[in-house]
């Protein structure tokens, strides 16, 4: 994505000279252009993450686990995982199977909305922020605590990748 000029491409997410984030399958890429055509004038798309390493798709998780355990250190081990689950996929499940999750093969990706300026527009939640979305509530595609703006970015963005075929993953916009 970064020898390209049709997608915008945001800052590095989770760590310094991340160079990887910007690779996506060519299938990936291509039904983000034409859901990019999609969108009204005056929007465009910026990626804030597609490929993710195993190594740090397990930092994450393991991050995120450990915020759950200080916000719900009464829960049990498996409400924990679940609730670490609902934001960042494990590298093993809860019966220990392993798992590659989405990110890791270039099949997912994390966006938001800018304007023409490159300004990214009201979503109730940037993408670098979704750690400090302590119990997952402002990244809720129908999140009931973000401005009527951010839900009408939401909605927008969410019908112009249903028209492509992208599938939105339920616990984030």
């Amino acid at each position: 994505m970064r020898q390209e000029e049709k997608i915008v491409v945001g800052p590095s997410p989770e760590i310094p000279d991340n160079r990887d984030y910007t690779f996506l399958r060519k299938t990936v890429y291509e039904k983000l252009l034409g859901a990019q055509s999609l969108l009204p004038s005056g929007l465009r798309f910026c990626l804030y993450e597609g490929y993710r390493s195993l190594e740090l798709q397990q930092r994450l998780f393991d991050d995120r686990f450990l915020i759950i355990q200080q916000h719900h250190p009464d829960w049990s081990y498996e409400q924990q995982f679940l609730e670490t689950h609902q934001m960042v996929a494990p590298m093993i499940n809860l019966n220990g199977i392993k798992n590659i999750p989405s990110h890791a093969t270039g099949g997912a990706i994390d966006l938001y909305l800018i304007d023409d300026a490159g300004n990214a527009v009201d979503m109730g939640i940037h993408p670098e922020d979704w750690m400090l979305d302590h119990d997952g509530s402002l990244s809720l595609p129908d999140s009931k605590k973000i401005s009527e703006e951010a839900k009408k970015h939401r909605a927008i963005m969410s019908r112009v990748l249903e028209q492509v075929d992208f599938a939105n993953l339920v616990t984030e916009y």
